[in-house]
């Protein structure tokens, strides 16, 4: 089995090197390709949550306010099993995604990006759709300049990865806690961390990825797409906590 949390920027060969090797284009591309269908689809699942009543009513609990608007007042037990879904989802990941098989990989990230377009769709609920597509925009311009620093930059960031896992760890902590104290402070001070900890692992894994496919020269082409769709999950985890983040910070609510 292969480790991809173990990379050494010694195998890197040279930046001019690099940008004329066809195989490490098409690798990110790939990658890139797998995300940016993995969020299109998400979108599409959670508008087509928001548009069927009989799913909303098994995920969600409403009422409805004294001008006759109806509110989202909470979870239903279904519908807290679907919002820690992903979270479980993302720790169990490496069971089925370092085994380098095409077909398994390919299966779980596709069922963790239908699953993720199911929790998402309560955002909907809380925010403005306008504020939602700006917040979108803004972090789809971010992570392509974070994705490309993290592709281009010299700087060895492989030490980072300690610390900026324990951060999503510290994180995750101090969000649940936050689902029973309710504090505005906490929410705020976790969206700022939020922000910078999913910059970071942006540019770590983007590096992470370039350098993790000179490391394993020899995989057959069904590895290879394994490959791209491990790193796919990664990008769009990070993706998906960077928009939350971002919107929890510049949203426009209801």
């Amino acid at each position: 089995m292969l480790n991809f949390n173990q990379t050494n920027t010694d195998v890197l060969p040279s930046s001019e090197t690099m940008a004329k090797d066809p195989g490490l284009r098409k690798f990110m591309l790939g990658i890139y390709q797998k995300m940016a269908l993995g969020l299109v689809l998400t979108a599409i699942v959670s508008y087509a949550v928001l548009n069927s009543p009989f799913v909303l009513n098994l995920l969600y609990t409403f009422g409805i306010t004294a001008e006759g608007r109806q509110v989202l007042t909470g979870y239903t037990p279904l519908g807290w099993i679907v919002a820690f879904a992903p979270m479980a989802l993302s720790f169990i990941s490496g069971m089925f995604m370092q085994k380098l098989d095409a077909a398994i990989s390919g299966f779980f990230y596709w069922l963790f990006v239908v699953i993720m377009g199911i929790s998402l769709a309560s955002i909907a609920f809380l925010y403005t759709g306008e504020s939602i597509a700006r917040v979108f925009m803004i972090t789809a311009i971010a992570f392509g300049g974070l994705s490309l620093i993290g592709y281009t930059t010299k700087v060895n960031m492989t030490g980072w990865r300690t610390f900026l896992y324990m951060g999503v760890l510290g994180l995750i902590a101090a969000g649940i806690a936050n689902i029973f104290f309710q504090s505005s402070m906490v929410s705020l001070i976790t969206a700022v961390i939020g922000v910078l900890l999913f910059s970071a692992l942006i540019a770590y894994q983007t590096q992470s990825l370039k350098i993790t496919y000179y490391e394993t020269p020899n995989l057959s082409d069904r590895q290879m797409a394994a490959l791209t769709y491990i790193g796919a999950l990664g990008l769009y985890i990070n993706f998906i906590n960077l928009f939350l983040s971002l919107l929890r910070l510049f949203g426009s609510r209801d």
